[in-house]
């Protein structure tokens, strides 16, 4: 099942340990801790923290609105929009493991009454019609295969005139991917379609278009910015706070991969907001 093979692919190991000992290090033991803090530790997609400024910036959330994060994984961006946007967010994850270091983190940020995290598939949403204001994902849908499915479960729990943020990895036409990539090892789970194909699946779920950008330049620019910088920095051991700490050793490997499949049009970013009807 490509489900069980997806959560393999983030890792089975309780990151609390993990996660504390890295805070520690950078000096945040006993901190109460900010968006800011933790951007280098839980903002898993191209641009990290910009992005998902970028993106809720183009949603100007309203106060009190319930959001839901489809595939929140270690919880940054729905602890960026609580905070920003005085919001409540309902993130649901595939990987248990993602879940707890999620629910830990927010506990770190004093955002527990705000923020919460459930185990769940995108593909069958645990809660009822029209519950939520707005959706909102990040670099997941890439690990569905059911595209139609993942929308269809999105509009079914949006409220009417509800919008849907989106900022996801698409095919490009420079060829097949180069693997391992961030959000899988191998073709086996990974599910990218073009973004004709994206569109698509998006007005047949009943979604209607109001934001749609290509943003695979400006990313191709930020990876060449983290390479040169990389470039620069003395030799010596990674920083303390990464997205190396959940997904170990590789995940160098994992984002080199993606910065070499945007630049050489093999894969690209699309950011877009659309609105259920």
């Amino acid at each position: 099942m490509s489900e069980a093979k997806v959560i393999d692919h983030y890792g089975h190991n309780d990151l609390r340990e993990k996660f504390a000992a890295a805070l520690a290090a950078a000096g945040l033991a006993d901190k109460r801790l900010t968006p800011a803090d933790l951007a280098p530790l839980d903002q898993f997609h191209t641009r990290g923290m910009a992005a998902t400024i970028e993106l809720g910036e183009a949603l100007a959330i309203t106060p009190g609105a319930s959001v839901i994060d489809i595939g929140s994984g270690l919880g940054g961006p729905s602890r960026y929009l609580a905070t920003k946007f005085d919001c409540t967010v309902k993130g649901i994850d595939l990987s248990p493991t993602f879940v707890n270091a999620a629910t830990y983190l927010a506990e770190r940020a004093g955002l527990a009454s705000k923020v919460s995290y459930d185990c769940a598939s995108a593909l069958s949403l645990p809660y009822p019609d029209q519950s939520f204001d707005i959706a909102w994902t990040q670099h997941v849908a890439m690990n569905i295969a059911d595209r139609a499915g993942l929308y269809g479960e999105v509009h079914r729990v949006l409220k009417p005139g509800g919008r849907f943020a989106i900022y996801d990895v698409v095919q490009g036409t420079g060829g097949p991917l180069h693997f391992p990539c961030p959000w899988s090892r191998t073709p086996e789970t990974s599910f990218v379609v073009t973004p004709e194909a994206m569109r698509s699946a998006l007005e047949a779920a009943g979604f209607k278009v109001t934001l749609w950008n290509d943003n695979t330049q400006v990313a191709v620019a930020w990876f060449a910015e983290q390479q040169k910088a990389r470039a620069a920095a003395p030799a010596g051991p990674p920083p303390v706070l990464g997205l190396h700490v959940a997904m170990g050793a590789d995940f160098g490997t994992f984002s080199g991969n993606l910065g070499r499949n945007l630049k050489e049009g093999r894969a690209g970013i699309i950011q877009a907001i659309v609105e259920r009807s």
